[in-house]
């Protein structure tokens, strides 16, 4: 087959763009969901003045949250702030495990609101459920963890570290038309990587999931490297795990199977970033080989039932999930889309073979149990088709090492591998469209693609060494539905360097949220390092810019402060208030390095001393509150 070059590429997807604005194309109509086209066909000035607000500048290096003329932020729920009545946050990190288990975790990141009482659409009252995914070993405590301390570390600060993973839930309330954390609250609660779990799904039971702690392989304690998340239509949260690769270590080297080393190998296992194994010898995978197989799940919480135990759901796959975007089919079965963040990896989504009624309540989580998780493929010419990870069909067969479903599912990469599906540049996040039968893929980079013996750039992925990413859209006439039309949406980066924004421009596209006006929500995660340098100099501090997924116009709407990633975002049902979360601050960019800047347990502030400004604080990350002055609908 011929390679395209990539302005060629960019060519046939930018007609097709077109095609689809202008309702022309015979091939992509017969291919795309009808609904579809004929909303994208409307005019642009459907949407004319959806964006309202006043457009921001880039911010270069300033330690501190900017948002748009009439609009305010403040600092809502930092690390170490009590869920509940649990004690305050000590600036110098002295706080013990115990205090840190009544506290907000570290590295706030995806969340969502449940309005109070349960099924209500209340604006003023609600719960707010977030994420914590993972440490900055430097800051959690005073005098560092195993690597800058190894002398010190011990039990105690291992388990300080687990308690800081997780989840939080904390009661909100508006009173006298400013929102507050309701403390003492019933309903606040961590869930940290300590917190015991049930097993559901075709994996529970198997002599995969299996350990000398359980045998019967139903039980696991704690969730961890929790990236995003999903909301249920029955009101129940999802912590998606992501890269819990980076908790397990073969410490001995143990000698295992040929088999069992691919399986690991595919999974990037054996090299910890924690040193939990020290003292926690389930994360030793020679001592507890199967304990690394109880995670990389989504475990489902009920937020209104603070005693309930949350379980792991298997049947929707084991990879580095990123988020989980809902839809209901016409037949109203659930179906549940993920991203597995990793180069080369793919896009997934589950269909539960039963419906949902309509009702409120955890005891429909048993539709996440029962169904088919497929892989996508996308080709060329703009289709694509899921493709069913499935025992016994295709290539997933004992003949090709696949024992049964468990093994397909706890190995979901090597199945998706045999399958044929398309390799992506690190899919994120996946948000549905209230109104377009679409959803939104996002794609962070890949400066590896065309590298060495990597795959080339595709139609998908229509960038070698791809700096800065892209947004890719499906659309399907149903969700349940295993033909799809796609196209790519936007390439992100300046107009010199390919990339197709009309408007304010920037750089890895990360956590993405779609309103119920349909503006859609694009948060960027530069990584720390590589922050206001180089080829990212331009983009400056990382953001959240809004889009009209009709248009596709681009306005840049917060900056963060120095060193962070911008991701989780959530909306008040009337749209008057938004959470964003503030990740990792005080990451110290390259830029300072060369200035001679580093962060050290003896310097937490080197880089960011924000949110408190303490002079003798340490950057903490932290839930932002955004309101207009005048109290109306966000981005009017």
């Amino acid at each position: 087959m011929k390679k395209l070059t990539f302005q060629q590429l960019l060519q046939a997807r930018l007609s097709r763009r077109q095609s689809l604005q202008l309702g022309l194309g015979a091939l992509m109509t017969s291919m795309l969901p009808m609904p579809a086209l004929a909303r994208t066909a409307l005019a642009d000035s459907v949407s004319k003045g959806l964006l309202g607000f006043q457009s921001i500048p880039v911010s270069h290096l300033l330690d501190d949250i900017v948002v748009p003329p009439g609009y305010q932020a403040e600092v809502f729920f930092r690390w170490g702030d009590p869920v509940s009545d649990g004690p305050e946050f000590q600036m110098d990190a002295s706080n013990s495990a115990a205090d840190q288990a009544l506290q907000a975790g570290m590295h706030h990141d995806g969340m969502d609101f449940y309005a109070l009482p349960r099924g209500s659409n209340n604006s003023d009252h609600g719960l707010l459920v977030m994420n914590h995914e993972y440490l900055d070993l430097q800051l959690i405590h005073n005098d560092g963890s195993h690597l800058d301390s190894p002398d010190s570390y011990s039990a105690d600060k291992v388990l300080k570290e687990q308690q800081a993973h997780g989840v939080s839930v904390i009661e909100v309330k508006k009173i006298d038309g400013h929102w507050q954390i309701q403390r003492p609250s019933t309903y606040g609660r961590r869930i940290t990587a300590t917190t015991p779990m049930q097993i559901s799904g075709p994996a529970a039971g198997s002599d995969w999931i299996k350990t000398a702690a359980d045998p019967q392989g139903l039980k696991v304690l704690g969730t961890l490297n929790n990236c995003a998340h999903g909301k249920t239509p029955w009101g129940t949260y999802l912590a998606c795990e992501e890269n819990f690769n980076g908790y397990f270590t073969n410490a001995e080297q143990a000698e295992v199977s040929s088999v069992q080393r691919l399986r690991w190998q595919r999974y990037h296992l054996g090299r910890s970033y924690y040193g939990w194994q020290q003292f926690d010898t389930r994360f030793d995978m020679a001592k507890e080989p199967n304990e690394v197989n109880r995670f990389g799940w989504m475990a489902e919480i009920d937020p209104y039932q603070p005693d309930s135990m949350p379980i792991k759901r298997t049947a929707l796959g084991r990879f580095a999930h990123e988020n989980a975007a809902f839809r209901l089919t016409r037949d109203q079965r659930v179906v549940v889309y993920s991203g597995d963040d990793a180069r080369f990896e793919y896009i997934y989504k589950y269909v539960s073979h039963e419906a949902w009624d309509g009702t409120q309540g955890s005891h429909h989580g048993h539709l996440l149990d029962n169904g088919v998780l497929y892989v996508a493929q996308l080709h060329e010419d703009g289709s694509g088709q899921w493709l069913p990870l499935v025992w016994g069909q295709g290539p997933l067969t004992a003949d090709n090492g696949f024992a049964d479903q468990a093994d397909v599912l706890v190995h979901a990469r090597l199945a998706a591998d045999a399958l044929g599906a398309t390799p992506m540049d690190r899919p994120e996040w996946i948000a549905s469209h209230p109104e377009l039968d679409s959803v939104f893929v996002s794609l962070t980079n890949n400066v590896q693609r065309g590298s060495g013996d990597n795959v080339s750039a595709d139609a998908a992925n229509p960038r070698n060494h791809n700096l800065y990413g892209h947004i890719v859209r499906i659309d399907e006439a149903d969700p349940a539905a295993l033909n799809f039309g796609w196209e790519v949406f936007a390439l992100a980066g300046g107009e010199e360097d390919g990339g197709t924004i009309d408007g304010d421009i920037y750089a890895c596209p990360d956590g993405m949220l779609i309103d119920d006006r349909g503006v859609l929500w694009v948060q960027t995660d530069i990584a720390d390092r590589q922050l206001n340098s180089g080829d990212y100099a331009k983009f400056g501090n990382n953001q959240m810019l809004a889009v009209d997924a009709r248009t596709g116009e681009t306005r840049r709407f917060l900056t963060g402060p120095v060193g962070c990633e911008i991701t989780g975002a959530v909306m008040a049902p009337d749209m008057k208030a938004l959470w964003v979360n503030i990740q990792h601050p005080g990451s110290v960019p390259d830029v300072l390095r060369a200035q001679g800047v580093e962060k050290s347990p003896q310097n937490p502030r080197a880089s960011s001393n924000w949110p408190d400004h303490h002079p003798q604080g340490r950057p903490r990350s932290a839930t932002v509150l955004v309101t207009k002055h005048d109290g109306g609908v966000i981005g009017t």
